[in-house]
């Protein structure tokens, strides 16, 4: 066999005529039928004219993304950008890798153009040798008439997509999503204005994403529940860490689309770490285990929930202890979420309580109010992580967004935020008793602004300790 040969994939080699004409002949037609709008319809209609209106007469671009390589010719799974979920309503294994949504303008507004890779039709051999689009390699995709009936908007082939970028409209385009946009359209000045503009348009959740948050808070009570019945197997196995995770891991798949990110499960002492996602470590009875994870949804929202659980069920006094105070934290976090008050006031309710249990456990080396200060802050020697961030179709929702509208804005009604105080005795610390040592505990809950306060979405899965007790009990 030559080297030549050698260095080409299957279907690489050229196809013999004959098998190429069976290959296309002898199929029944096999059209989808009943194709309904995609759910989230009217909102996209929405989120898309008041996109328009604030880039009159620019052509937008918004790709999907590409496939991300994980191994030589392997992909990781497929997620498309946020923006570009956001503005057509795409749903899980509906998106395609290099779809790219065109808001081209028209005098008056835009035209939503929505441009993919079509279903690779029989009357040709891309659907039996192309390993990357082909039906018979990775599944049917929509036609592109399909497609327009899913979702609303004229559709055409992403291979005709360089004819329209060069006509010299401006355009401005989120840029190092997709390799062949980026050669295509030059960077613009307004470009990070366009990235700012989609990432503060998702700050206030309209109804839709309100209920899909919601669910995927659900889905992931179910997660961890079946985490807690995976507790005997978990501490029998010399990587429990990795059975927890794999017994959510199974929830989100058959509940949701997928995780919405890397599950942490931390056994013992890595609860001490804070993205502890190695999750190959021993759980031991008498000692607990953060497990930080939520489901997303097919519709790409995801919850953000953390619990810490006594692997045998019950707290110990050094353990409940830390995680009273960090349960009376997340209540101050709560009162503080309103209309009107600052982002950073729930951050600062939550760390005013821990700082002043620090203080009463003696090992906080200044005054409570001396620690709070923003030049001080000793008390985050235990707790170095604030206590909330927006949530939606990114775990860490609108990070693009002015810091002056989030991290220094103001809270309004329909604000979607975790509320998710912390507190860390490393191992080692010689600053607390010995009993307190190698204690990690975080509790996570996903909040939304109301008109007089908030709700919790995940308030379904137990807090308290004697909750948590009673609650782990009824799946042993």
């Amino acid at each position: 066999m030559s080297e030549e040969t050698t260095k080409k994939r299957p279907h690489d080699v050229p196809t013999p005529a004959a098998f190429a004409e069976l290959m296309k002949s002898g199929w029944i037609p096999t059209p989808l039928e009943g194709i309904k709008p995609t759910p989230p319809l009217k909102y996209c209609v929405t989120r898309r004219e008041a996109l328009s209106k604030a880039f009159p007469g620019v052509r937008l671009v918004i790709p999907a993304g590409n496939y991300k390589v994980r191994s030589n010719d392997s992909d990781y799974a497929y997620r498309p950008h946020t923006a570009f979920a956001y503005y057509t309503g795409v749903q899980g294994v509906e998106a395609t890798a290099d779809s790219v949504l065109v808001m081209q303008p028209n005098g008056s507004g835009h035209d939503a153009i929505l441009y993919i890779h079509p279903r690779s039709t029989r009357d040709t051999d891309a659907f039996f040798r192309d390993a990357k689009y082909g039906e018979l390699w990775v599944g049917r995709r929509f036609t592109l008439e399909e497609a327009k009936d899913r979702y609303q908007i004229e559709t055409r082939k992403v291979n005709d997509l360089k004819d329209l970028l060069i006509d010299g409209t401006i355009t401005i385009a989120i840029h190092e999503q997709d390799v062949e946009i980026d050669k295509l359209v030059t960077k613009h000045d307004r470009d990070a204005e366009l990235l700012t503009f989609v990432s503060e348009a998702r700050l206030i959740k309209d109804q839709y994403e309100i209920d899909e948050l919601q669910a995927a808070c659900d889905a992931s009570e179910l997660g961890f529940q079946e985490i807690v019945k995976a507790m005997p197997a978990a501490i029998a196995h010399h990587r429990g860490e990795r059975v927890i995770e794999a017994a959510f891991f199974t929830k989100a798949r058959t509940e949701g689309n997928d995780v919405g990110y890397t599950t942490i499960a931390a056994g013992g002492a890595h609860a001490c770490v804070l993205h502890w996602i190695r999750n190959d470590g021993k759980v031991n009875s008498g000692e607990l285990v953060l497990v930080d994870a939520g489901v997303e949804m097919d519709s790409f929202y995801t919850a953000d929930i953390t619990r810490t659980l006594p692997v045998n069920g019950k707290f110990s006094p050094a353990q409940r202890a830390l995680y009273m105070l960090v349960y009376q934290a997340q209540l101050a976090g709560f009162a503080a979420v309103k209309p009107g008050a600052t982002f950073r006031s729930v951050n600062l309710a939550a760390q005013r309580v821990l700082a002043q249990g620090l203080f009463d456990m003696g090992v906080l080396p200044c005054s409570v109010e001396e620690s709070m200060h923003p030049d001080m802050g000793l008390h985050r020697r235990w707790t170095l992580h604030g206590v909330s961030h927006m949530l939606g179709l990114d775990v860490h929702d609108c990070q693009h967004a002015r810091q002056e509208a989030y991290l220094d804005g103001v809270l309004a009604e329909g604000m979607v935020l975790t509320v998710e105080p912390g507190l860390y005795i490393q191992p080692d610390d010689e600053l607390f008793p010995a009993e307190y040592r190698g204690i990690g505990i975080r509790i996570e809950d996903d909040v939304v602004v109301t008109k007089d306060g908030c709700r919790n979405l995940s308030e379904s899965l137990p807090r308290h300790p004697d909750e948590v007790e009673a609650w782990m009990a009824k799946f042993k």
